[in-house]
């Protein structure tokens, strides 16, 4: 495998875990339930998703120790992030009382939490950068693969996004989304 290729598989992995742990760790605290298509939403089928790769990996110890640490890393990051979300949503709430809103409070406190969760994301995409580092060829073309399965059904599911914005807007706005 070449050294762009490994590169590029190591980004795409980062960029899957960044984008489906940021979404799960955006979701707010009442949404694991019947929400996001069934019982346990986002969090099942992310979990289930992991569960199931890790199960196809055949890790060694050496190995298994860094994916365990990159996913007490995610979790505890989630959950920061979440309690980040929280306090900002308690703060605007807070600051919305006031007769005469101050937006610059409200814009700093924005890129406060921001700022916080970049790190957090950070921290994440980096512990399973690491484990991802830690994984043999044969393990690397089964992230590959998952990925790619995973890729694709974004994918799918941007398509019938754009077919129901379509039916419901007309073309116009669509193509214009598009360019």
């Amino acid at each position: 495998m070449s050294k762009n290729t490994s590169r590029f598989l190591a980004i795409a992995a980062a960029s899957l875990s960044i984008g489906i742990g940021a979404a799960y760790a955006a979701q707010p605290s009442g949404m694991g339930g019947m929400g996001h298509g069934g019982p346990g939403g986002w969090h099942n089928h992310f979990m289930q998703e992991i569960n199931k790769l890790h199960g196809q990996l055949n890790l060694n110890a050496d190995q298994q120790k860094l994916w365990q640490s990159a996913l007490d890393t995610m979790k505890q990051n989630r959950e920061a992030m979440r309690a980040n979300h929280k306090q900002m949503r308690d703060q605007f709430k807070s600051m919305q009382q006031q007769p005469i809103l101050d937006l610059n409070a409200m814009h700093a406190a924005h890129e406060k939490i921001a700022q916080q969760d970049a790190q957090l994301r950070e921290q994440t995409s980096a512990a399973w950068l690491n484990f991802y580092n830690s994984l043999d060829d044969q393990q690397k073309t089964t992230v590959s693969t998952a990925l790619k399965q995973h890729f694709a059904k974004m994918e799918q599911r941007h398509e019938k996004m754009r077919e129901r914005w379509q039916q419901h807007h007309g073309d116009a706005p669509a193509s214009a989304a598009r360019s």
